[in-house]
């Protein structure tokens, strides 16, 4: 490339023309940064330790991030400062009474960084309800909240049990009648579960999993989870919050998250196009407001309220596989994993299921009625939230209040926080869930009969707003629409499974856990090859 400077020809070569960039990308975000801390309460924070990476390389490789972040706020106070990449840093917090006008607000004054809507085009394209904000958001929800009623849930119901008996007739042939079990890994079983129950319930697509049914979702899902990230994906990863445009470089990664996205559109494609010919043929109930894909053709007459263009019709049916392929089977396998780790804790849960004779819990049970499963499904959710972080950029200056007043980086006490646009907010939902602070001195602990005893929440997490005082399902406008549907699935299936099966550790309860990294992070027994959690499980009489 030739450019004319003084008169003169001066030939650059690639590398030449990256680095002029990179500078220029440098000094316009020492601009905005110098703007922003100007406007911005001053607060003490950990010391930078890499002005290339900040905090975020001690971050990532933490085998427990969560415990930094609590370790910071106890150090620090409920709103610190958190280096970050070349010169950048974001604010953290952990003050219930912030927390709550930050989700308040974050369809609005707080919204998804460049880098975020990057990895989201990746994984749904274009024009979903997670990326969406102000009244595209308020339009999509809208138009999806009807499939997530109590009454579209009651009818999924019997669809949550069928998947988990298929998981057991199966299970049974594999054990048949030896007395010492069988090692089965679970994890896969429940992305099983989890993707044909999504498939039914979302749009009477059985995907056949449980059946040995090759789906090409479920295999790039499996490439992710079980993928070991390279030294050149973490750097890029390391970088991106300032350059976002990094994660476009096309590393094996960021090509399996693109054949990912391709290999939902597919699918998704097929499953919109039958419905609606059959819609075109009156041979289906594709209308019915209790159908999720019902809803998004719906939505596509020109002439509706909340009309949806055709990639946000697509993108919607991303997220729909998405956030039930993952979310549900990793809540899942966590609850196996607790309850092999406790046997006592499963023995309870166990007597309080045998309680109901031969039947299945009825709709009613699930939701109110067995204090112990409602306890153990929560303390998983507490524990081990699938999304342990949100983090989001301001789009206007914004005044955050303090439940508590703490000192400033000069030692000035304030009780509010001035946040300047452009400022990056980061929410640790999964230090905050297990804050000693908030929980007690039992934060770390599984205990499911903190839900149900008396006194068991302390009055410090109840002053979490989120559901049950957890930020798992986030709050405010972009609260979780499939919380409930997920809670009701995650019941079903465990109760099917625990009636029906003993499990234990294969190596014993001191087997170490470590977390792969895939789509969202799961469990994994460390020193395996990929992403497994292998117990030994014994059928019942």
């Amino acid at each position: 490339m030739a450019i004319i400077v003084f008169g003169r020809d001066i030939t650059l070569r690639p590398v030449d023309v990256f680095a002029i960039i990179a500078v220029g990308c440098a000094l316009a975000g020492a601009f905005r940064r110098t703007r922003t801390r100007s406007k911005t309460t001053r607060l003490s924070g950990p010391a930078r330790q890499s002005l290339l990476f900040g905090l975020l390389k001690v971050l990532h490789e933490s085998k427990d991030a969560g415990a930094l972040y609590e370790q910071w706020a106890q150090e620090y106070g409920p709103a610190y400062t958190l280096p970050t990449p070349l010169g950048g840093s974001s604010i953290v917090l952990s003050d219930p009474k912030a927390i709550a006008h930050f989700f308040a607000r974050e369809s609005t004054t707080y919204v998804v960084t460049p880098l975020g809507n990057i990895f989201l085009e990746l994984m749904v394209g274009k024009g979903s309800l997670l990326g969406s904000r102000g009244d595209a958001h308020r339009r999509l929800r809208k138009a999806l909240t009807p499939a997530f009623s109590i009454s579209a849930i009651r009818k999924y119901t019997s669809v949550f049990y069928d998947s988990a008996y298929k998981a057991k007739a199966i299970w049974d042939s594999m054990i048949e009648s030896n007395e010492d079990g069988t090692i089965i890994e679970v994890q896969q079983w429940m992305n099983h579960i989890s993707l044909d129950t999504i498939g039914m319930t979302g749009s009477s697509h059985d995907f056949g999993t449980l059946d040995g049914k090759h789906a090409d979702v479920a295999e790039v899902f499996d490439a992710l989870t079980s993928h070991t990230p390279s030294a050149l994906f973490a750097l890029l990863l390391l970088l991106s919050p300032v350059f976002p445009s990094l994660m476009s470089v096309p590393t094996e990664e960021i090509n399996l998250f693109q054949k990912m996205n391709v290999s939902m559109g597919e699918i998704s494609d097929k499953l919109l196009a039958r419905a609606r010919k059959e819609k075109e043929e009156g041979i289906s109930d594709i209308q019915e407001e209790k159908s999720i894909i019902g809803l998004l053709i719906k939505a596509e007459d020109t002439g509706s309220e909340l009309h949806m263009s055709p990639e946000e019709v697509l993108a919607q049916t991303k997220v729909l596989l998405v956030a039930g392929y993952e979310t549900t089977s990793i809540s899942l396998t966590w609850a196996l994993l607790e309850l092999s780790r406790d046997q006592a804790a499963q023995g309870k849960l166990r007597e309080e299921l045998m309680q109901l004779g031969g039947g299945d819990p009825t709709w009613d049970q699930l939701t109110s009625g067995l204090p112990y499963l409602d306890g153990v499904a929560h303390e998983i959710l507490r524990l081990h939230p699938a999304i342990e972080e949100i983090t989001r950029i301001a789009l206007e200056d914004d005044i955050v209040p303090l439940g508590e007043s703490m000192k400033t980086s000069s030692g000035q006490s304030v009780d509010h926080l001035s946040i300047a646009k452009g400022s990056i907010l980061t929410i640790p939902t999964h230090a905050v869930n297990r804050s000693d602070i908030l929980w007690g001195s039992d934060a770390k602990a599984f205990k499911p009969e903190r839900w149900f005893v008396e006194n068991g929440i302390p009055e410090k997490a109840k002053e979490i707003q989120g559901h049950r005082h957890l930020l798992t399902f986030i709050d405010g406008p972009r609260t979780c629409l499939g919380k409930t549907f997920a809670l009701v699935e995650f019941k079903a299936v465990l109760s099917v499974l625990i009636k029906n099966f003993s499990f234990e550790l294969r190596d014993g309860p001191e087997t170490k856990i470590g977390t792969a990294r895939g789509v969202l992070p799961r469990p994994t027994v460390e020193g395996e090859d990929g992403c497994v959690l292998p117990l030994r499980v014994r059928r019942l009489d």
